[in-house]
């Protein structure tokens, strides 16, 4: 767990100096984004507004949902050219790891591309060992060097629902095995993403959440 002194640090930081955007893009699961955001002494603006994205230090894209109605309201606001053009630390959270991708089986619903991966729906192999969708605790493997695993333990677990997922690629910085193997995180240039809740997943989510503000 991170001890109250490092919160206490980063908190003072982080609210004197950083602007944190939370994409609003008619999604779910967004409060509880807030709330862990809060937990770590972080007032974060949830907002649709252009200005207001370009111009915060750290932009956060969270949320479940359909694929292709999130893909509409981003388009119809002209943040899916906006999300393409930003050069902050970005970290998208599990739809919004989905739709960084370039495609989705959701619906063949093309996505942002900002990760050269495609999105693809669980079919399981056993109906009684493997259910749709995936939900619980799941390990983190083959963790890499990379600032956002920053001093994490082994394998650590993270809390996970979802039905569609990532396939491997070389961006893959950690990966999942249920069924089989999937990017549970990704990163490309300033882009992160999470395809589990780091909100629902106690220390280790808050040690994530804490390494992508410090990045």
């Amino acid at each position: 767990m991170i001890g109250a002194a490092f919160i206490g640090r980063r908190t003072s930081d982080i609210k004197q100096y950083m602007k944190i955007a939370v994409i609003k893009y008619n999604s779910g699961n967004v409060q509880s984004v807030l709330y862990a955001l809060e937990r770590l002494g972080v007032d974060a603006e949830l907002t649709d507004d252009p200005a207001k994205i370009r111009a915060a230090d750290k932009v956060i894209f969270p949320g479940q949902g359909e694929a292709s109605t999130a893909m509409k309201y981003l388009k119809e606001r002209g943040l899916d050219q906006l999300i393409k053009e930003l050069t902050q630390p970005f970290l998208g959270v599990c739809l919004g790891l989905q739709l960084l991708c370039e495609h989705s089986e959701e619906n063949e619903t093309e996505c942002l591309g900002i990760f050269p991966v495609k999105v693809k729906r669980f079919v399981p192999e056993n109906s009684q060992e493997f259910k749709v969708p995936h939900v619980g605790w799941n390990e983190l493997e083959n963790l890499t060097d990379n600032p956002l695993l920053k001093d994490l333990p082994a394998n650590p677990f993270v809390y996970y629902v979802h039905s569609f997922y990532a396939e491997l690629s070389d961006l893959t910085i950690a990966s999942t095995h249920y069924i089989h193997d999937f990017s549970g995180i990704l990163h490309r240039d300033n882009f992160y993403a999470i395809q589990a809740h780091p909100e629902k997943s106690s220390d280790v989510g808050e040690k994530l959440l804490s390494n992508f503000l410090s990045i």
